[in-house]
């Protein structure tokens, strides 16, 4: 089956997204069983994906990468979930957050932190989310105090990807408390993770997504220079509201590679199954059941390229992109759990690919802003 087709991609697109089938195909596919069951961090594939210029490439070429613009993201974000999202989300955490700095920041920091990265040097992470706060960007409550010519950082920050393998990250953290602006009082801050004060540690194991590590990173008397600040003090909800738009479109391709490998394995398992004398793919029941997940994927598929073009051009970027989020990643979960159903109990085996695509499929509903959040952004900005 060729579900990830180039038709719905933009023709500029296309031979990125054939570069990261053919690393996707030798590097991540091949292992994705081994890293599943080990828990590792993939360590020799996110270096292959730095060699073959497939990681932290939509930083701008001036900066080292090659300036991959969001269809080319989407299209390179496809494959790599197709094959496995634990090792995907790996390759893709590389450079999260760099986008802030190469937006926002200066050419001095650039050409400090975000350099490297392109390079493939070193790693950066993006830390937002809190342990008693998920979505709620305007109540984050880690503080950062101007002090003489230096930030003093004090809070706790949790499923921080890289947030131990990192050589610095983007924090996002409270510079004010004025009530009548909330979405004034945060900013962004480039963290290095050798910095003092500054101390993570891995979650964890997790049920699904078992190659990326997420760490809970926690901030005491952690000084950083005033020049960390990115942009200007209080701009920072703003910074990653346009950040998450973005985001959000490459997530809905987390989705789509999700739902891809299920069908995939569903198709391929109930034309080769036997029972009651002839293999099940003959049954009226299971034609109906592959019918309806191949409806959900491309009606998926087709809503995440529009988004993409829209998210693009700036045309309603929050609106569109919570539509994919929400429907791709949807798609993933409720395509996923038919596939597992088609193959009847040795679904829950975990060296089947499916039973690793259906515990994946659950995470990334959450990330990225949880789908409840989605609908709340839709509903607001649907007129």
């Amino acid at each position: 089956m060729n579900l990830l087709d180039d038709g719905i991609v933009p023709e500029h697109a296309r031979e990125v997204k054939a570069e990261a089938r053919e690393f996707a195909q030798e590097h991540v596919e091949p292992n994705a069983r081994e890293y599943f069951q080990s828990g590792e961090y993939p360590h020799e594939i996110l270096e292959a994906g730095q060699d073959a210029g497939l990681v932290a490439q939509d930083i701008p070429e001036e900066w080292g990468g090659r300036g991959l613009d969001l269809p080319q993201l989407l299209a390179v974000t496809e494959e790599f979930y197709r094959a496995d999202a634990g090792i995907a989300l790996t390759l893709q955490l590389a450079s999260f957050g760099c986008e802030i700095t190469y937006d926002y920041g200066s050419d001095e920091q650039c050409a400090e932190y975000v350099r490297p990265v392109a390079e493939g040097d070193q790693l950066s992470g993006l830390a937002v989310s809190e342990p008693e706060t998920g979505s709620d960007l305007a109540g984050m409550e880690t503080r950062a105090e101007k002090e003489g010519d230096e930030y003093v950082i004090n809070g706790e920050k949790y499923w921080i990807g890289n947030g131990v393998e990192a050589d610095w990250i983007t924090l996002y953290a409270r510079t004010g408390d004025d009530e009548t602006n909330r979405y004034g009082n945060h900013s962004m801050f480039i963290v290095p993770t050798d910095a003092d004060g500054y101390e993570a540690e891995h979650i964890p194991e997790k049920m699904a997504m078992r190659a990326s590590k997420q760490a809970h990173i926690t901030f005491e008397d952690c000084r950083i220079p005033e020049e960390n600040l990115i942009g200007t003090e209080g701009a920072g909800f703003w910074m990653l509201a346009e950040f998450f738009n973005h985001g959000r479109v490459v997530v809905s391709g987390h989705g789509l590679g999700l739902a891809a490998a299920a069908i995939e394995e569903a198709w391929a398992f109930t034309h080769d199954r036997e029972e009651f004398g002839r293999t099940i793919n003959e049954f009226q029941a299971v034609q109906h059941a592959l019918a309806d997940m191949l409806i959900d994927f491309e009606r998926a598929r087709a809503l995440s390229w529009r988004a993409c073009e829209n998210v693009a051009r700036g045309d309603r970027a929050g609106y569109w992109a919570a539509l994919a989020k929400t429907n791709a990643t949807e798609a993933a979960v409720d395509v996923s759990e038919r596939s597992m159903q088609l193959h009847g109990g040795r679904s829950v085996l975990d060296r089947r690919r499916i039973a690793r695509v259906y515990r994946d499929a659950r995470i990334p509903v959450i990330y990225e802003g949880a789908n409840e959040i989605q609908r709340n952004l839709i509903y607001r900005q649907g007129s």
